[in-house]
């Protein structure tokens, strides 16, 4: 190294020296250790007025992202124009040019009957309800013809076919009106349960949902509906002293059946020697080992006893013991022998244990000391009947009115399929009823010879759009079951809906092809 390098390198080295000292006088040795490592901050920057977290504003990115490249493999959807109802009643069965809803150009609804709807009242109801304005219409219409002769007063309507459009139409404004809805789901779907179980929710008691075989039994079934229009119901009248004096009875019966006496709670047949002489000495020992097995017989309780010691109080604990067995065999839990003449005996010699084992207990199960008294809310009176065309109700009814004479309608239900037959016979059944009470009948989805059909106005089909509606809370007092096949996608689909759609026993779904 040359002098003059090393002068300046000594220079340098003085220079630092001398401001290092500087700092270390004014902010202390320790912070000139750690201005090595770090600068320190000695003066804070104010805000500037009006400065907010919004004032920087993020990158545009973040602000508007960049599309996404769109997927070569995506199928994208076509929008739905169109919705139509398969027509199962054409020959063959094809797309119904009744049941359609379509957008025109312009943007607006067009049905195939009621023609272009209000864009206010449609706004929000997907085509494929739309599809079926018209046999909701005529359950609208059916109602108000209904209510019409009624003077408008609320009470019980009939309803056969109550899976089927126009009749499940029926069912949903009964009830959103406040009648009083009895609905027969005809043979087509009686044996769905989950089906049966909707349209029971779809009344509200008094009325009722039963399957068509019930409506079958003419007398059973007016009973029924009547029972339920006029509030009566027979279920109401229990009997506390009845049940006990029931069970005091029975009690003694058994005890007398299966007395303890006999080595096991059999039949005293059982015990009756039938075979070779040689082993009737052992016959007795062999047959007590092998009843021991069995539960053993009833002690001796004296009848006067039963009577004065055995209130309905002490009944209503020996229910509870009972129900307590019945849970635990139930679910699977190791039981003892449950006697019941036992257990009255020890409660008859032990009155003051019993109570105290009792006493605080909290029993969920039917009481025989607290009886239910509300009473049933009355219908009204039968205002009409709704009879929705089934296909079973329709190949019996042209059956039948082919032939000429009584005895040639007789031989023809006689030979017609038994599903056939039943809807006959339950449709008749309800038509019957409504005669009986004054009223008449009234037919949707089709026509019944005998019966007046019903033309739907703009009006009903202005009532059933707006039942569409959804209400504030999510529901809507008037919805269908759809199945919905794409034709729009793969136009195949139009063409299996159709072969889904005459299916025998299809399902309660309608089928509704969009493009």
């Amino acid at each position: 190294m040359s002098n003059l390098a090393a002068t300046s390198t000594m220079r340098l080295a003085a220079v630092a020296r001398a401001a290092a000292s500087a700092r270390s006088r004014k902010y202390g040795s320790a912070l000139v250790a750690r201005n090595f490592g770090m600068r320190p901050v000695y003066e804070s920057t104010e805000i500037p007025p009006a400065h907010t977290i919004d004032t920087v504003k993020p990158p545009s990115y973040w602000s508007s992202p960049d599309p996404e490249d769109p997927d070569p493999m995506a199928y994208v959807r076509k929008p739905v124009t169109s919705a139509q109802m398969v027509d199962v009643t054409s020959n063959p069965p094809k797309l119904s040019d009744k049941d359609m809803a379509s957008l025109s150009p312009l943007g607006a609804v067009v049905h195939g009957t009621f023609g272009e709807l209000d864009a206010a009242s449609v706004q929000g109801i997907p085509l494929e309800y739309l599809a079926l304005l018209r046999p909701s219409a005529e359950g609208a219409a059916a109602l108000r013809t209904l209510s019409e002769k009624a003077g408008h007063a609320k009470g019980t309507l009939l309803v056969f076919g109550a899976t089927q459009p126009a009749g499940l139409s029926a069912v949903q404004l009964g009830t959103a009106s406040g009648h009083s809805v009895v609905a027969v789901v005809g043979g087509e779907h009686s044996g769905n349960e989950d089906m049966c179980d909707i349209v029971k929710g779809l009344t509200k008691e008094p009325g009722f949902m039963v399957p068509e075989e019930y409506a079958m039994i003419k007398q059973s079934f007016k009973e029924l509906v009547m029972d339920a229009a006029s509030g009566n119901t027979k279920s109401a009248s229990y009997d506390s002293e009845k049940f006990l004096s029931d069970f005091k009875q029975n009690l003694l019966d058994y005890i007398a059946t299966y007395p303890e006496t006999l080595p096991a709670a059999v039949d005293k047949e059982e015990l009756i020697f039938q075979g070779k002489d040689k082993d009737r000495t052992y016959f007795r020992e062999n047959m007590e080992a092998y009843l021991e097995q069995f539960p053993s017989g009833a002690p001796q309780i004296p009848e006067q006893d039963l009577v004065e010691k055995f209130p309905k109080e002490q009944y209503a604990i020996w229910k509870s013991k009972f129900a307590k067995q019945s849970t635990s065999i139930i679910s699977g839990d190791e039981t003892g022998d449950f006697n019941p003449a036992e257990i009255v005996k020890y409660m008859i010699n032990n009155p003051e244990k019993v109570e105290k084992e009792a006493a605080g207990a909290i029993s969920y199960e039917f009481s025989v000391l607290n009886q239910p008294t509300t009473e049933a809310r009355a219908g009204g009176s039968v205002i009409g009947a709704i009879i929705a065309v089934t296909p079973f109700l329709k190949n019996a009814c042209e059956a039948v009115d082919k032939a000429k004479t009584l005895r040639e309608k007789a031989e023809a239900l006689q030979f017609l399929p038994v599903a056939e037959r039943n809807a006959f016979a339950a449709a008749s059944s309800v038509a019957a009823l409504a005669k009986s009470n004054g009223v008449g009948t009234l037919v949707v989805g089709g026509s019944l010879s005998g019966f007046e059909s019903v033309e739907p106005t703009k009006e009903d089909a202005a009532s059933a759009i707006a039942s569409m509606d959804i209400q504030d809370d999510g529901s809507s007092d008037l919805n269908h079951f759809v199945q919905v096949y794409r034709a729009g996608d793969f136009p195949i689909y139009a063409d299996y809906a159709v072969h889904r759609a005459t299916e025998v026993l299809a399902g309660p779904r309608q089928a509704v092809v969009t493009k």
